[in-house]
């Protein structure tokens, strides 16, 4: 399923349309489309018609027609698809499927006439089943397609004109920087410069978001690296606050410690000198006792 879906977006789908390739041909330019499409869109140029050509949307080179003599709806009949773009729709397009019955149905016994079929699951549905599938939100934007060949199932995320309700926003005026469908430049925009279809410029514009991604990438890379440089100035700097914190609060305690010490130190000299001292005054008071006793008895 995830290879016939990426082969279908990538490969299989009509720029102009952007429905899967119905009856495509190769142009000079290598690029593919619809032949209905490609002839469409050549008749809103007046210098194709004039160089009896079919032009490419996506590049704008001419392609020279075999029987320039017919009506320009028939030009392109004769501009065959290259055989690779054939062989992947003969492999994963709606007539490599069996489109004849309801897949869902056929799985519970039943033959239902299918009417459409779903290029992303891969299946072909009946009227009912289409309504299960659409009412399923992660199934609604899906590529489906009406096996009548008449009528195309359009799709709920195509953006369509203002002015033209049926009809899709497929080109781009640069010269009015607008948005428009097929008619609006037919009818508007004839006379611009710079008329492209806005499949041409999306590779311009991924170009472009790829840069400024890469861009962004850079200076996000950059920030970061200028962000984990700064945390880890900052980590030495707690580290250091820490350490220096921790030095302080030892050398304090050893200050203390040494001011503990000389403090009993003086404490002691000073009781050694304060007992001498007493013991002196003793002595001396026992002297002068006995010399008044001595004194006494002569006299």
């Amino acid at each position: 399923m995830a290879t016939s879906q990426k082969l279908t977006e990538h490969f299989l789908t009509c720029t102009i349309c952007t429905e899967v390739f119905d009856n495509p041909c190769t142009l000079v330019c290598n690029h593919s489309f619809c032949r209905k499409c490609v002839v469409n869109y050549t008749k809103t140029r007046p210098e194709a018609i004039s160089a009896k050509s079919l032009v490419c949307p996506f590049c704008n080179k001419m392609t020279k027609v075999s029987a320039p003599e017919r009506p320009v709806e028939e030009w392109a009949d004769d501009v065959k698809p290259i055989f690779i773009i054939q062989g992947l729709l003969d492999l994963f397009g709606p007539a490599s499927k069996d489109t004849a019955s309801c897949s869902y149905c056929r799985e519970e016994g039943e033959t239902t006439p299918a009417v459409v079929w779903c290029s992303v699951c891969d299946e072909a549905l009946c009227d009912k089943c289409t309504g299960a599938h659409n009412r399923i939100p992660s199934l609604r934007k899906h590529k489906v397609i009406d096996l009548s060949g008449e009528v195309k199932v359009r799709r709920r995320h195509k953006v369509t004109c203002k002015k033209h309700k049926d009809e899709t926003i497929k080109y781009l005026c640069k010269d009015c920087k607008k948005a428009v469908c097929q008619t609006c430049c037919t009818i508007y925009h004839r006379k611009c410069d710079s008329v492209v279809t806005l499949e041409s410029e999306m590779m311009a514009v991924k170009t472009e978001l790829v840069k400024i991604k890469d861009t962004l990438s850079r200076r996000r890379h950059k920030r970061n690296t200028e962000v984990q440089k700064k945390k880890s100035v900052m980590a030495e700097e707690i580290l250091q606050h820490s350490q220096t914190e921790s030095d302080i609060k030892s050398a304090s305690l050893k200050a203390i410690q040494r001011i503990k010490l000389k403090e009993q130190k003086l404490l002691d000299e000073l009781r050694e000198i304060s007992d001498k001292h007493i013991g002196q005054r003793q002595t001396l008071s026992q002297v002068r006792c006995q010399y008044r006793c001595t004194n006494n008895r002569l006299s």
